[in-house]
């Protein structure tokens, strides 16, 4: 390396460090081997990688880069089988590969240890360990995968500038600190944790820590404090600075593993149920409804029957009140079709010359029209040209952006909307039903893509606590964000089912049984019944891609939900089912002081499931159904 003595120092080397790539290219490599090091430029501690080619050539100071292809960048253009301008996969993995690509076509790195964040340790089925690097700025670095081992030797390397602290949360994951007590109390200064003085704490902490400890030190997480621990503290916990602790015996020396998933029993045999046939039965002699909790159980267990389904959907999606009388819900009706009409009537009133001042209402009706051309045409009922439908479409659509208008449409939202008009075959009522299923689902809709971002970010905590080995090898596919389920949780599933699976899928979901997020344990499903192929083949993030779209129409609803609800019975029948999941699930039960904060609502569905249970016996159409907690 051209590299001047006094700048450059080699702290720590090990070869047979591969990334694997996502390469499409018949003549490009899709593993690739090099080296790790660890080197001083300047006094400054960078941890390197660089490929055997490149061998000669210093590594660039970037953060990381992607490899090049024929000259230019990797070809993110891949057809992903739908639409991708709403489908956004390509916005979600957009933020990790913002670096520009080099011209040499390196993927070399370097980054120095100030930044870095944490390591993520890991170990699949093929036997091969490998780790993720994350930056302070948030940003995972290329899976380093160690073909011939040495991740203990480069831990220990590392510990000469930072501490490496395993973290109470996820044994595979080691948290990085700095050395400097003057570094951690600016740290502190800036969380605004104490009273008095950070680094008078830090000493005072690191020459009496259990004293210490009781004070404002309190406040900190475990991992701090045990990052503040003088070493040679008998408390202090296992992490991979403590060579001398035994192996583990599927592990590297100098690591302790501690499964990220949880201790679950056997799954639980799920069965379904017939669909719910019978209405009259359920309604007094004014019409208001007797057992709603009954009615929803029988519909998350079966389904709605054809002829029931138009009345049934109103219920659930809030067109009428559970408790309405007959001629209460005649009163909602005139009501809500009156309010329609004027709402219609503030889009359709508007001239043409008005419209063109008007480039949002514009922009609006552009995409509605693109999208009502293309949406569910193969259904009889929107199929053809100046078919009805489409009008109807159209309309319903265009109205939705008076009564929303913050919102207004959103490529996607037609899919949300057919099989609603599909079913009440009625504009007035199929509106209001939309508006009833956007507020469940609005937020997916919204530009920032908070809500989808959480719901993958739950979604991934569910799926470690099933399959952390599942987790571990999609992670090192940079596949670990789960965006190839985007599309799944945006329109819930309405391009992975046909056209009257849907129908049945979203009834069960409107019911909100049997926890918060079920349609987070029918995507875990759906991954877990793919774990064979996805593990046991040479997938990359473009393959895993690929197969994920194929499964379009190939999928049984019935399997995938008894399979969702078995989730969630193993996952309840654990005794230690850790809090995230709980909040993931809306099982948690916050404490008196806990009660304003967002994750303080308690599951109605559980009572309304715990109700449920006392009425089966007594119904002579209930299906035999599990009891759950």
């Amino acid at each position: 390396m051209e590299q001047n003595v006094e700048d450059y120092k080699l702290i720590f080397e090990k070869e047979g460090v591969y990334l694997h790539t996502n390469a499409k290219r018949s003549n490009q490599d899709t593993t690739i081997p090099g080296f790790i090091r660890i080197v001083e430029r300047a006094g400054v501690p960078a941890l390197e990688w660089s490929p055997l080619e490149d061998e000669g050539r210093s590594a660039p100071a970037v953060l990381y880069t992607k490899k090049d292809g024929e000259g230019g960048e990797e070809d993110t253009n891949f057809d992903p089988g739908y639409e991708p301008d709403w489908a956004v996969i390509s916005t979600v993995k957009k933020d990790r590969e913002h670096v520009p690509v080099k011209d040499s076509g390196q993927w070399s790195f370097s980054l120095p240890l100030s930044e870095l964040y944490s390591l993520r340790r890991a170990r699949f089925s093929l036997g091969r360990n490998f780790l993720v690097l994350t930056s302070r700025g948030g940003h995972p670095l290329p899976a380093l995968h160690f073909h011939r081992g040495g991740t203990r030797e480069l831990f220990r390397a590392l510990q000469r500038y930072i501490i490496l602290d395993q973290s109470p949360v996820e044994g595979r994951l080691f948290l990085a600190y700095p050395h400097d007590s003057g570094a951690l109390s600016q740290s502190f200064d800036k969380l605004h944790l104490f009273d008095d003085g950070g680094s008078d704490l830090v000493s005072r902490f690191i020459q009496d820590p259990y004293a210490t400890t009781f004070g404002g030190f309190s406040k900190v997480t475990n991992f701090f404090r045990a990052a503040l621990r003088p070493p040679g503290s008998p408390t202090h916990l296992r992490t991979a600075q403590d060579p001398s602790l035994p192996p583990q015996s599927d592990e590297e020396p100098g690591f302790e593993l501690i499964n990220c998933g949880v201790e679950l029993g056997p799954r639980p045999d799920v069965t379904r149920g017939e669909p719910l046939d019978k209405w009259e039965e359920f309604l007094d002699l004014e019409g208001r409804v007797k057992n709603p909790e009954r009615i929803k159980e029988l519909i998350f267990r079966g389904g709605v029957t054809p002829p029931l389904r138009k009345e049934v959907w109103k219920f659930l999606l809030g067109f009428y009140p559970w408790n309405s009388t007959f001629k209460e819900r005649e009163d909602i009706l005139r009501a809500k079709t009156d309010e329609y009409f004027r709402m219609k009537v503030q889009w359709k009133s508007v001239s043409e010359e008005q419209e063109m001042r008007n480039s949002l209402l514009r922009g609006y009706r552009s995409l509605i029209e693109r999208d009502v051309s293309r949406t569910d045409r193969h259904n009889t009922f929107f199929s053809g040209n100046d078919n009805p439908g489409l009008t109807l479409l159209h309309d319903v659509l265009m109205t939705y952006c008076m009564y929303n208008f913050d919102l207004g449409y959103v490529q996607g939202m037609s899919d949300l909307l057919s099989p609603l008009l599909f079913v009440t075959q009625n504009e007035v009522e199929s509106f209001w039903c939309l508006t009833g299923f956007m507020e469940l689902v609005h937020q997916n809709f919204e530009e920032s893509q908070e809500a989808m971002k959480q719901q993958l970010l739950q979604l991934s905590i569910l799926l470690k606590a099933l399959d952390p080995e599942l987790c571990d090898f999609l992670d090192s596919q940079d596949s670990g964000s789960l965006c190839f389920c985007f599309r799944w949780l945006l329109i819930w599933f309405k391009r992975e089912f046909s056209f009257e699976d849907i129908l049945i899928m979203w009834e069960v979901l409107w019911t909100r049984l049997p926890c918060d997020n079920f349609h987070l344990l029918i995507a875990c499903s759906i991954l877990k019944s793919q774990r064979g192929e996805l593990i046991g083949s040479d997938h990359d993030f473009n393959t895993i891609l690929k197969h994920i779209n194929e499964l379009t129409m190939k999928l049984d609803l019935q399997t995938v939900l008894q399979g969702a609800e078995a989730i969630y019975l193993q996952l309840t029948a654990c005794k230690e089912i850790p809090m995230k999941v709980q909040q993931v699930l809306g099982l948690y039960t916050p404490s008196s002081s806990e009660e304003d904060s967002p994750d303080s609502q308690a599951s109605e569905t559980q009572r309304l499931l715990s109700q449920s249970q006392a009425g089966a016996a007594a119904s002579s159409n209930s299906a035999c159904a599990p009891t759950y907690p």
